[in-house]
């Protein structure tokens, strides 16, 4: 017995030196025996504007390009459809009139044009020139670092390759070695979806190209499309060698290297791509320029020197948040088979930090581009036609990509999205007024892309209200700008920016809103987010009037606005109009079920176990139906989530998991995160019993399916979310522990009031915590049934043994 656990450890000492990581189940490394062969079992690596995904083949490496900037199509004409509006009261008239055939058929004359979608840069390949089998194949990301390796043996020889996406030096490095002098052969190629031209000029290797323009019909796979000259985004992408041995070599379209034993790839892209209201190619950026000076500046400086400078970046944000929840017993194992085993119900703590990490290293990497948030994919597209255009889906989709920036420390990542919402104010005051007649505000509905979009989708009447005919985004998408100012306390961007849209937003619900037989306030034509209602007579459809979803955004969108005229000291006569019509607005109603209900009347869901829940909107990430502040709604959204059951997509799961922890419910909120991590494999894989539905793809990313990242972010947020809830006026901590995480302990996570919180818990009791303030304030820290005032100045720190 001994000697086999002598040869075993000694195995795993051998192995972890060869390899260099660490023997004990990792919470930061993703790693594999095996390159990968689809786009779900990649590693991905960005600095929030580039994009790489790497296969790390043998013979062949596969890397797809992104830039954040790539989209199709040009500024919007948001005065597409300018008297869309007049078909609102003949709506309205066909809804009172219970007509609601009539009112759905309306409804589509108040649409507008499909979005663009954001597009595939191109891939560079890697050609090794190797003779021989591969062995001791290993690959990894590390999410700490944000570098990603691959390493193996022929013959003898062993061969690593290392790759980063830098932010300060915008550009992309890769690092080739070899074990044995003069044995590194290889060649780079590249190509893409989109009209490109390669061409090889003074040891460059460049591809330039342009998006296309066209509107995307939708969500169908388009065979062509219509490029022109003097209009879309261009984009170039560079590559070039810097070489101690051997001898570079060309072609007309490839780049390569002979007989060397150590090279650099330097990769740098550009695009036009220069606001959201500029025509990219008559007033756009100079990509050629850009991209060669950034090469130009990077290719002076050794690899050890970008390297350093992007770990000092990368890490001052990775670095603010640590996680533990206790100790492991998992084996260890390669990612895909670990997340095999966790699937079949077993332990693994450190997988579950893991995938908070990962969540938190998606978002540095997707989201540090002004005006331009991580999308659907994030910033990882390999396809012409990605699914929905890869586009803002602002229904639930956007807003759930930045659940976890204020509350996992990383406040910066959050920008791209509140200056994007800037834009958004801009085309949408065009829309209220042309769309719904509202000379006020500003309005934005289901989709939107790169230009700012804000009009409802639909193709002018083509497709179904039930996704297409929804306005309630800049009532959601405003709330995210008081979350900014709350958690960071950042009165100055308040003030100078973040109040006016939240006002404009709140500005147009107060004039979109009308009477209903009760004087109560409603929304008239109304939607539920991509769901349907049958009538007691049978008719399905969408179409009606004072959803609940929107009067929640419309409560929260108010009060928000609200605090935000008080901090400021500003418009109290229109906060006082917000007040009127707050106390105005239909209240909630309890179904027959037990259900908070969805629609005006109690009537039945065309399907029961919808993904989408935004009748709850109000308990999470709204917060005005709390067990406390309103428990008999609490328990009506409880009932709602029991009807829907916890078998969803895995966005939707991701948003459940966080509903049920502002429920307080932690073991339930625990059970389906394990349901989130669920493995499914890759889209295009044949197996005899493949693993599909909503789940975890083996490289971490969020199986919808297909892959959509929103539920990785949720998921992230969500863990986050179990251990720590705040207000304005308290933190409550370990609200929704679960069973599972009987002892950890976390750091860095941030509470509303400029609040950062470390905390430890043992046999589920909270031990320690610490509360440091940023910015000086009062706050209440709860914790089962104890509760404690502090009062901390500017910088202070704080700790109470609990």
């Amino acid at each position: 017995m001994q000697s086999n656990l002598f040869q075993k450890l000694l195995f795993v000492f051998i192995f972890s030196s060869f390899f260099g990581k660490a023997a004990a189940q990792s919470n930061h490394i993703l790693w594999y025996n095996q390159p990968a062969d689809y786009f779900e079992e990649s590693l991905v690596l960005g600095n929030g504007k580039m994009g790489a995904t790497v296969f790390g083949g043998v013979n062949s490496d596969k890397i797809y390009l992104n830039d954040i900037m790539l989209w199709s199509g040009e500024p919007v004409n948001a005065n597409m459809n300018p008297e869309g509006y007049k078909t609102l009261p003949a709506i309205r008239e066909a809804l009172k009139s219970e007509n609601y055939k009539l009112a759905e058929e309306l409804n589509k004359k108040i649409q507008g044009k499909n979005s663009e979608s954001y597009s595939p840069l191109g891939t560079m390949e890697i050609n090794n020139h190797h003779n021989g089998k591969a062995t001791n194949y290993y690959r990894e990301l590390d999410i700490s670092k944000a570098i990603s390796k691959v390493s193996y043996e022929i013959d003898g020889v062993k061969f690593t390759r290392e790759y980063f996406v830098s932010a300060p030096d915008k550009i992309m490095v890769i690092r080739l070695t070899s074990s044995k002098k003069g044995t590194l052969n290889f060649d780079i190629n590249s190509n893409s979806l989109l009209k490109f031209k390669t061409e090889f000029k003074d040891d460059l290797l460049s591809m330039n190209g342009s998006a296309p323009i066209h509107e995307n019909p939708g969500y169908e796979v388009v065979p062509a499309f219509l490029s022109e000259k003097e209009r879309g985004t261009r984009f170039t992408s560079l590559i070039k060698i810097k070489n101690t041995d051997g001898t570079i070599t060309n072609s007309s379209s490839s780049l390569g290297l002979k007989n060397a034993t150590e090279a650099l790839i330097y990769v740098s892209i550009a695009t036009s791509f220069n606001g959201f209201d500029k025509n990219p190619a008559t007033e756009g950026l100079n990509d050629k320029a850009i991209a060669l000076e950034n090469l130009n500046k990077s290719f002076s400086k050794s690899f050890e020197k970008l390297k350093q400078s992007h770990l000092a970046d990368y890490q001052k944000f990775y670095n603010r948040v640590t996680l533990n929840l206790g100790k492991t017993t998992a084996p260890n194992l390669p990612t895909d088979e670990r997340l095999l085993r966790y699937s079949e119900g077993n332990e693994d703590n450190n997988l579950e930090v893991l995938y908070f990490n990962f969540g938190r290293y998606l978002l540095i990497s997707s989201s540090r581009t002004l005006g331009v948030p991580a999308n659907l994919q994030g910033l990882w597209n390999p396809h012409m036609n990605p699914p929905w255009s890869s586009n803002y889906t602002t229904n639930i989709n956007l807003e759930e990509n930045y659940w976890l920036a204020e509350n996992t420390n990383l406040s910066e990542m959050h920008l791209p999205l509140l200056s994007f919402i800037k834009n958004l104010s801009v085309t949408g005051k065009v829309t209220a007024k042309t769309f719904y007649g509202v000379d006020q505000g500003w309005a934005a509905a289901h989709n939107s892309d790169i230009w700012a979009m804000t009009n409802p989708v639909g193709q002018f009447g083509k497709e179904e209200p039930m996704w297409a005919c929804w306005n309630m985004a800049g009532a959601w998408l405003s709330t995210h700008i008081w979350e900014h100012y709350v958690f960071t306390q950042d009165k100055n961007y308040l003030k100078k920016e973040g109040y006016e849209i939240m006002k404009g937003a709140s500005q147009f619900c107060l004039k979109w809103l009308v009477e209903d037989k009760n004087g109560d306030l409603i929304t008239s034509p109304s939607t539920s987010p991509e769901n349907q209602y049958i009538t007691p007579d049978g008719f399905i459809g969408a179409t009606i009037y004072g959803g609940t979803a929107d009067l929640a955004m419309i409560r929260e969108c108010f009060d928000k606005t609200i605090k935000a005229s008080k901090v400021l000291n500003v418009d109290a006569e229109f906060r006082t109009k917000l007040e009127t019509a707050l106390s105005k607005l239909h209240p909630y109603q309890i179904g027959k079920k037990g259900n908070l209900q969805e629609w005006y009347f109690d009537w039945n869901d065309k399907d029961p176990k919808h993904r989408h829940q935004s009748q709850l909107f109000g308990l999470f990430p709204g917060d005005h139906i709390t067990p406390l502040k309103t428990p008999d709604l609490a328990k009506a959204c409880q009932t709602t989530l029991e009807i829907k059951g916890d078998e969803t997509t895995g966005w939707s799961k991701g948003w459940r998991i966080n509903l049920w922890a502002r429920l307080w419910d932690g073991n339930r909120s625990y059970k389906m995160f394990r349901e989130l991590l669920r493995y499914v494999d890759p889209d295009g894989k044949k197996t005899e019993k493949p693993r599909r539905g909503g789940g975890t793809y083996p490289n971490l990313f969020d199986a919808h399916p297909p892959f959509q990242i929103d539920g990785n972010f949720g998921g992230a947020a969500a863990v986050a979310e179990m251990l720590v809830q705040s207000n304005e006026t308290e933190i409550r901590l370990l609200p929704a522990l679960p069973d599972a995480w009987e002892s950890g302990s976390v750091k860095g996570i941030c509470a509303r009031g400029g609040f950062e919180i470390a905390m430890e818990w043992n046999t589920k009791t909270l031990k320690k915590v610490t509360v440091f303030s940023k910015n000086g304030g009062k706050t209440t820290l709860i914790c089962g049934d104890k509760n404690k005032e502090i009062t901390l100045i500017k910088g202070q720190k704080k700790e109470i043994i609990w």
